[in-house]
């Protein structure tokens, strides 16, 4: 078995997925680097994907599928992973060298059956094209370093300050048995990818390094704000599926409960804001229909929700709820980094 799966779903990455690779490839025969290609047909990605597999027989594996979207390219990997720990690593982006390291340190110290981590979590850097200052986000005020820990030893989340893909690696194992599935052809599903098995997870480390490095500044990144606005119904679709998915007033465990409450007020807060910055009548609609779903499905929790400071800001008609809504999208964009 190996130690780590690594998932890289790539479409249409020729022009970037070499980097992604290079970086990967130092873990040598512990890691298993699942090139992912999805359908792409208007570059070289497939024979790039193939070429690595040639090359690197007992690490690199080219899987090639009909289009799915990065949801179904996430399904493969993780259906075809053979590793004790399970990472997703987008095409554009890569890994530290010297944090990949101490990940897999860290990863090979908890690979019993006994003793083996449901999740790790460690800090990753938002690399803005154009930007001097790189932002880290760190979880410094949340998770206690360098110690196994259980929910009950959560500290304090700061808005805009939550797990993502990015930041997370989990077990193989759990993700099969949490029945993650991620939907088809959708954006925005790595806010599944990290919400849905949390309930799973009692043991997690968080090892304070940079290992991501989350690329920011294509015009035609899913991160890009008018990309967004344009997508909107993706990101609703997203929202909804994630307030389906537990009924999140009733977990007992009071600080996952917490978090995971924070994470779906983000996820209205996100959708709300695209809306209101969209200055479509149509979205306007849209964004009031979903607070009206969370309402049906979950009156509890919608009074929790839409009278929060973020709910009432993305629902305060004039001025003044859009300096509230302001105040929204800043958190938002320390969220997603918009570019």
């Amino acid at each position: 078995m190996k130690l780590l799966s690594v998932a890289i779903p790539c479409y249409n990455s020729a022009a970037y997925m070499r980097h992604c690779i290079e970086t990967l490839l130092p873990g040598g025969e512990e890691v298993e680097i699942l090139i992912v290609d999805d359908g792409s047909t208007k570059d070289n990605t497939a024979e790039i994907a193939d070429e690595y597999a040639k090359n690197y027989p007992g690490i690199c594996k080219a899987i090639h599928q009909e289009n799915g979207g990065h949801g179904e390219a996430v399904n493969t990997g993780l259906r075809n992973a053979s590793g004790l720990y399970f990472k997703v690593v987008d095409s554009d982006d890569w890994v530290n060298g010297e944090a990949y390291a101490k990940v897999l340190d860290t990863l090979r110290r908890f690979s019993g059956e006994d003793d083996a981590l449901d999740m790790l979590v460690s800090n990753f850097v938002y690399e803005k094209q154009g930007a001097k200052h790189k932002k880290v986000m760190n979880y410094h005020t949340a998770l206690p370093k360098d110690k196994v820990i259980g929910w009950e030893d959560v500290k304090v989340f700061m808005k805009g300050q939550y797990i993502l893909m990015h930041s997370v690696i989990y077990r193989t194992e759990l993700l099969r048995e949490s029945g993650l599935e991620l939907p088809k052809h959708t954006f925005y599903v790595d806010n599944i990818f990290v919400y849905q098995p949390l309930p799973h997870v009692k043991r997690m480390y968080y090892l304070d390094v940079n290992f991501y490095r989350y690329f920011i500044g294509r015009e035609d990144q899913s991160v890009n704000e008018q990309v967004m606005i344009g997508r909107i119904d993706q990101q609703i679709l997203v929202t909804k599926l994630m307030i389906g998915y537990y009924d999140v007033m009733k977990i007992s465990s009071r600080k996952l409960r917490h978090y995971m409450i924070q994470y779906l007020e983000i996820m209205m807060t996100i959708s709300s804001i695209l809306a209101i910055r969209s200055e479509s009548e149509e979205n306007l609609r849209k964004k009031k229909e979903l607070w009206q779903y969370l309402k049906q499905k979950n009156f509890p929790l919608y009074l929790r929700l839409r009278w929060g400071f973020l709910g009432q800001g993305v629902n305060l008609p004039g001025k003044g709820g859009r300096k509230v809504s302001v105040a929204g999208y800043k958190i938002t964009q320390k969220f997603y980094g918009f570019n």
